[in-house]
């Protein structure tokens, strides 16, 4: 029987992450890119083991007083 794996994620928000923080985000991978406005934006992708993770994710990137742009599950 295969083991499921957890979803994949793409959240995107407003501004620069450095890659340190990758860390601090379960290990999700950062890519930095400009907007079609031209505005930095932030790229966290990564495995996101369930609800409650991707909760506390979310709360996390909140405390930090980032904005949302979009969470896409992939």
């Amino acid at each position: 029987m295969d083991t499921p794996t957890a979803p994949i994620y793409r959240i995107t928000v407003q501004g620069r992450l450095d890659e340190a923080w990758s860390e601090w985000l379960t290990g999700l991978t950062l890519t930095t890119t400009m907007d079609e406005h031209g505005a930095i934006v932030t790229t966290l992708t990564g495995e996101v083991v369930d609800q409650a993770a991707l909760r506390g994710l979310l709360n996390r990137l909140w405390d930090w007083n980032l904005t949302l742009i979009a969470v896409t599950r992939l």
